[in-house]
């Protein structure tokens, strides 16, 4: 299974980004903390070089934080900064505080003329990332349009978050070609790639071998006895109308359980 997925709204968004980036200060870079690795867009981050960057390792609710933790020496670095979070659910001055550290240069340079600098700040990352549940709870109401699927915001959008902060909001965006399957399979695996474009038998193999690999145990308890996706339709009796074993119901059902953490808190990078 060869997964590609880049529709045309993307290759407007990406350049769209590089457009805007001129009038931009500071970039919010939303990571999922199930894949944070294999959520970093290298397009986005060649676009983002020059820029401070904050990192928003989100989702950490559903993720295994210590084995993120591990991971937070990528995020660190001279004019970059980094924020385990769950962007349904956060303290806007967390975030707030570290995007003024991050600009404190232009603060105080404006401070010093007695003007009070609008700082401007770009969000980006990939599809189903967080990205506009982070920037609505930033404005304290519904200003963009989510849902727990890849590709829901369409264009680009500058929102007053008060305080002298304004925001962009993105699309999400992969990047044409992915060469490196891995990291196209754990985008899968987390929604950031449309579940209709799937081999769906196929990613649920992969992805159990995956947590049979680095979680036996969560695996085992939540389907005991089971060492495929076969075993999962056996054990939860998931048949076809012709009686035939429902490999297709089974797969859904897997990958389902591992996006909502009934499995347990997983990260795959």
């Amino acid at each position: 299974m060869k997964i590609n997925w880049f529709p045309g709204h993307m290759h407007k968004a990406l350049k769209d980004i590089e457009n805007q980036l001129k009038k931009v200060d500071i970039i919010i870079y939303v990571l999922d903390a199930r894949i944070p690795l294999s959520s970093l867009n290298p397009s986005l981050t060649k676009i983002a070089e020059n820029k401070p960057i904050l990192f928003l390792i989100n989702k950490i609710d559903l993720a295994d934080e210590k084995r993120v933790k591990e991971l937070l020496g990528n995020f660190v670095g001279e004019g970059k900064d980094y924020l385990l979070f769950n962007s349904t659910s956060f303290k806007n001055d967390l975030v707030l505080n570290k995007i003024k550290n991050l600009a404190k240069g232009k603060i105080e340079k404006y401070k010093q003329k007695g003007i009070k600098a609008t700082i401007r700040v770009m969000v980006v990352g990939v599809p189903n990332s967080g990205k506009s549940s982070l920037v609505n709870n930033l404005c304290k109401k519904a200003k963009t349009v989510t849902g727990n699927r890849a590709g829901v915001t369409k264009c680009g959008q500058w929102l007053n978050v008060g305080d002298g902060i304004e925001i962009y909001d993105t699309p999400g965006t992969l990047y044409p070609n992915i060469e490196n399957q891995d990291i196209a399979k754990k985008l899968a695996f987390v929604g950031s790639v449309r579940d209709e474009v799937l081999e769906f038998i196929s990613l649920a193999e992969e992805l159990f071998a995956i947590i049979k690999e680095k979680y036996p145990a969560l695996l085992e308890k939540r389907y005991p006895n089971c060492e495929s996706i076969e075993d999962i339709a056996k054990l939860r009796k998931y048949v076809t109308n012709g009686g035939e074993i429902d490999l297709e119901r089974a797969s859904y059902s897997f990958v389902d359980d591992f996006r909502k953490t009934r499995i347990g808190k997983i990260t795959l990078d």
